[in-house]
């Protein structure tokens, strides 16, 4: 894993700081996982790019990495295209598969 980094065990930087995230999981995405939720750990310069790759890693046997693939995302609520956008300590960032419907 990226870091080192485990759920809820943030990995500092080289500056010595570090952020925890909590991923929320919806629809095909909490499907693949088992999981609502989780925290994940990561160096406090991290990026919503860097939480995605420690997901894909984490998460390797299941179907999420292709999830991700098509997801978007929110953090903090907000839509989130720019995946090198930093993650502030404390963040919620939602994974959100494409809904079919109507």
């Amino acid at each position: 894993m990226p870091g080192n980094a485990v759920p809820g065990n943030a990995v500092p930087d080289d500056a010595g700081t570090a952020v925890t995230v909590r991923v929320r999981y919806f629809a095909s995405a909490r499907a693949a996982t088992g999981l609502d939720s989780e925290p994940v750990g990561l160096a406090g310069s991290a990026s919503v790019a860097d939480a995605l790759r420690w997901l894909r890693e984490r998460h390797a046997g299941t179907g999420l990495p292709r999830i991700l693939d098509a997801a978007g995302f929110l953090l903090d609520g907000v839509a989130v295209r720019d995946h090198t956008r930093r993650l502030p300590d404390g963040a919620q960032l939602d994974v959100l598969p494409p809904f079919a419907g109507g």
